[in-house]
């Protein structure tokens, strides 16, 4: 079975070695990242890792923000909209945020399509830079006592930008991590990237709780909000060294070579495919994604944003308390995803994925029973209960969404599948179950929500076709030594 889909992917890439450079290529003599030995892709050990890290410090940042947003929202309402009334100086500023939701799907369809057609490097280098100006231009917006409704008008502009962004962050750098990986170490690699998406969400969350601390509520208005978003200059200056430090990925270099040698055939089907062959030409992997997706933001969404919310403004849970048992549960997960990772290496995406869609299934009621015990000990097993089966998604999506699509469209597709997905269901999540909630009065509502994505989630992981340890659709075998690349010869 494997060594048909080896020859088949072998048919869509050239075999030989000369690299013909693309329209607008550099040809400068660089050290190959990769190298093609024995019909295989044998991958850079180094330059794996640096790619890992450099697309895990970009999610960390965007998840940074994300933290630092939603811990200061308080701060923030008081800030730009000072209308009296604490509700709705809370509402305009998640109204702030929510807005970044919507304009997602459209970087999504700017930035995938781009990402396919000059590569994945470059547009990563592109989000980067335009996260980091969105958050770091927060944090030097005069309050509006000083220009009035300019304020809130220049915050929401700095979240579209962030919004804008972010929707080619996340499905470049799961790709980028996914051609850059062998194939039997993709899930191991691909889980590092929401790694980053925990310590950065740990990293906004936790300065945001410590600033509190030490800051006075006037210094903390007057300037020590700033500092969150001052600090992502910084950090995202660091991520584009990194990013531009890249080359390509070996499947993208290899469909530059193919198209090097039929270009007019490749800019015709361009010019006749574009947004429709990246969605309605992947119509099936499209849906696959956007039912993985769901599952995996509405449990995300769920656990790490609403439930803060629902310990406190339901059950009357201290504030802090409440926010400090989600931190170390996701501390807890950082701890578990490497490994989960693996797992999904050695016995496949759909065991690991199927798994986190029947925990939810099954659990979300006994642990939602738990937490609204109240006392601590029953909160965080409850909380952590649910921490370990979202790790089931946050370990293997990473791996699992880029296998959906072939190389020539894989960053277009999964960024508009994923962003559709998560602007309509995860950026939704607190706001619909708030609203079951008021309308049913039944406060198991978490519960049932998550069971909901879990039954759409299950019925994805049935129509989806395993991963673990093949090649990536259009692509070569891509191994970590030579000596596998030999063992592959040998077996086809």
């Amino acid at each position: 079975m494997q060594s048909s889909q080896r020859a088949q992917a072998s048919e869509h890439v050239p075999t030989h070695t000369s690299v013909a450079p693309g329209p607008g290529a550099r040809t400068e003599s660089r050290a190959p990242s990769s190298e093609q030995r024995h019909g295989a892709t044998v991958v850079d050990p180094a330059m794996a890792k640096r790619a890992v890290s450099a697309a895990a410090l970009g999610n960390a940042m965007e998840w940074f923000d994300f933290g630092v947003y939603s811990y200061i929202a308080v701060t923030l309402g008081q800030v730009f909209f000072p209308s009296g009334n604490s509700t709705a100086q809370l509402l305009s500023t998640f109204g702030a945020f929510a807005a970044a939701f919507l304009v997602r799907p459209i970087g999504g369809m700017v930035f995938g399509p781009l990402g396919d057609r000059i590569g994945r490097q470059k547009v990563l280098a592109i989000t980067m830079i335009m996260m980091a100006i969105g958050t770091f231009a927060i944090g030097l917006i005069p309050s509006y006592s000083a220009i009035g409704v300019w304020a809130p008008v220049l915050l929401l502009i700095a979240r579209l930008v962030q919004g804008f962004s972010t929707g080619g962050e996340y499905g470049g750098a799961s790709t980028f991590i996914a051609e850059y990986s062998p194939d039997k170490k993709r899930g191991f690699l691909g889980s590092w990237l929401e790694f980053g998406t925990l310590a950065g969400y740990i990293g906004g969350a936790g300065l945001v709780t410590l600033m509190t601390a030490l800051l006075s509520h006037d210094d903390l208005l007057s300037w020590g909000w700033r500092i969150p978003f001052l600090i992502a200059g910084p950090m995202g200056i660091i991520g584009l060294y990194l990013r531009m430090r890249l080359e390509e990925t070996p499947a993208f270099a290899e469909l530059e070579k193919e198209a090097a040698a039929q270009e007019k055939e490749r800019r015709a089907a361009e010019k006749k495919s574009g947004i429709r062959e990246m969605i309605f030409g992947q119509w099936r992997a499209m849906l696959l994604c956007i039912g993985l997706v769901l599952v995996f933001n509405v449990t995300d969404y769920m656990l790490l944003s609403y439930m803060p919310s629902y310990l406190t403004s339901e059950l009357k849970y201290d504030e802090t308390h409440g926010l400090l048992v989600v931190l170390a549960v996701m501390a807890l997960m950082m701890c578990v995803q490497p490994f989960a990772g693996r797992l999904s290496d050695r016995f496949g995406r759909r065991p690991v994925i199927a798994a986190g869609c029947i925990g939810f299934f099954a659990l979300s009621v006994p642990a939602l029973l738990l937490i609204r015990q109240g006392s601590l000990a029953a909160i965080g097993l409850g909380m952590a209960a649910l921490g370990l089966l979202l790790v089931c998604f946050t370990s293997t999506m990473p791996s699992t969404l880029p296998a959906l699509f072939p190389t020539k469209v894989r960053y277009g597709s999964l960024s508009i599948g994923f962003n559709i997905s998560v602007s309509l269901f995860g950026g939704t999540t607190p706001l619909v179950v708030t609203a079951l909630i008021s309308a049913t009065g039944d406060k198991m509502m978490p519960a049932y929500y998550m069971m909901a994505a879990g039954v759409i989630g299950g019925l994805a992981v049935w129509k989806m076709t395993e991963s673990a340890g093949r090649p990536l659709p259009g692509s070569k075998p891509a191994v970590a030594t030579e000596a596998e690349a030999r063992e592959l010869s040998k077996a086809a």
